[in-house]
């Protein structure tokens, strides 16, 4: 009984025809991603303070802070686009995110018109620290999130192209881009606040979803070797099944790891952790539905022909 898993997501030896879905899989990735595109520009991404600018002010109240009464002073005061967050874990730390006033003089009446509405929620409340973004920096923070985000895919395509066949790193990157399309329309529609925190999350899903889609690739390439006469699209299909436990265990791990930080982690941690669990939803089922059908179209005249007489596996 210590010889074999305790748990299987799936059974071994499965033979699902995962090929006979690649034009609804394909087909539904490019409606969501259209989809998505056209969320980008109306009503678009909700920028956090990175990329449109403000200022942060850390504030201690003397008890543990009630959010709602400061809320209500902060609107009351004409601050109803300031943006509150708990730190720590005594619950008297809390961060105060205004958006970026017309000039330095309108940014210090705003932090004193914090001031004024924390003596009246809170009396005795202190503002320990403040922090301005610029406009020309958050202008500039953005412009190096994308470039980030451009250069990963690049270093994505160079890689995979260097360690497989070229088919393998164009079916990769365009997978991801969609994936990331995906994630922004995500974003959108939950107005998660796009800042350097979500393009972390952003980046590590690409390097998660690069991860999966190359242990496909890697059983795809060894029997592309071992079954010399067998149809690509039959091969995808074994290669896949072949793989399905490690693929819906890891995904099933890191899920599981990431959704009490989702439901427990509080402002600070939910936006990254809630763009990594659809992250890992859509980048898992991205490498069977969308990388492994674009694999067959590429190389199905080039890598193997599917026509050809299909050999089945003795094992």
């Amino acid at each position: 009984m210590f010889t074999k898993p305790a748990f299987r997501f799936v059974p071994d030896g499965t033979k699902i025809r995962f090929m006979n879905g690649r034009f609804a899989g394909l087909i539904t990735s490019a409606v969501l991603s259209l989809a998505s595109v056209v969320l980008f520009f109306h009503p678009g991404l909700n920028m956090g303070l990175d990329f449109k600018g403000g200022v942060v002010l850390q504030v201690q109240t003397p008890q543990k802070a009630d959010f709602a009464a400061l809320r209500g002073a902060l609107a009351g005061a004409g601050l109803s686009d300031a943006a509150l967050q708990s730190v720590g874990n005594q619950g008297d730390q809390v961060l105060i995110s205004l958006e970026s006033r017309a000039n330095a003089g309108a940014t210090q009446t705003a932090i004193g018109e914090v001031q004024q509405a924390l003596d009246k929620a809170a009396p005795g409340s202190k503002i320990q620290s403040t922090q301005a973004v610029g406009a020309s920096v958050s202008d500039q923070l953005f412009t190096q999130g994308l470039e980030a985000l451009g250069l990963s895919f690049v270093m994505i395509l160079v890689y995979i192209w260097f360690r497989f066949e070229w088919q393998f790193a164009v079916g990769a990157v365009v997978t991801l881009i969609l994936d990331t399309t995906k994630t922004i329309g995500f974003m959108v529609i939950t107005r998660i606040p796009f800042d350097l925190v979500t393009i972390a999350a952003i980046l590590t899903i690409i390097g998660y979803s690069t991860n999966d889609k190359v242990v496909v690739y890697d059983r795809m390439r060894e029997n592309l070797r071992k079954y010399k006469t067998m149809g690509l699209r039959d091969l995808i299909d074994l290669s896949i099944n072949e793989t399905l436990n490690r693929t819906l265990g890891t995904s099933g791990t890191v899920f599981l790891a990431a959704l009490p930080l989702a439901l427990f982690g509080g402002a600070a941690l939910s936006g990254f952790a809630w763009i990594m669990l659809f992250g890992i939803v859509v980048g898992t089922s991205s490498s069977i539905f969308i990388a492994a059908p674009i694999l067959l179209f590429l190389g199905e005249h080039r890598l193997r022909r599917s026509a050809a007489p299909v050999k089945k596996p003795s094992d």
